[in-house]
């Protein structure tokens, strides 16, 4: 079995386009101003946004890894995404830092290296 998408809730379209452009994902759907499909830069799952009237307040938190997160959280800013958190180091070994998307969904940045799948605690 292999992750092939996930879907969140957009309240307004093309800000959440243009958001998740921004973090680094690429269109490759976009339908009638209520669907788009993102490629995330590595690995073959896709992400997609669609068009809702409200985003239900117990939604997923979408967990997006990358090299650097001090150096991506930067760049993010940079470029006028605002982030709840900083980069922090967590007790479960992950550097994370949070934001939202412009409907509200909660986005987690992190790295965690080997730790993402292999740490300390793993039962097998």
């Amino acid at each position: 079995m292999r992750l092939n998408q996930v879907t969140v809730a957009a309240v307004n379209f093309q800000a959440s386009v243009m958001f998740y452009r921004t973090l680094g994902l690429r269109l490759i759907v976009s339908s009638r101003d209520e669907y788009a499909r993102f490629e995330l830069p590595h690995g073959e799952a896709t992400f997609s946004i669609h068009l809702q009237d409200a985003v239900p307040s117990n939604g997923p938190v979408i967990y997006l890894e990358v090299d650097d997160l001090d150096a991506t959280v930067a760049r993010l800013q940079s470029e006028g995404l605002v982030f709840s958190s900083e980069p922090r180091d967590q007790p479960w070994l992950w550097r994370e830092a949070r934001l939202s998307d412009p409907a509200g969904n909660q986005l987690c940045i992190f790295h965690a290296g080997s730790n993402r799948r292999y740490p300390p605690w793993r039962l097998f």
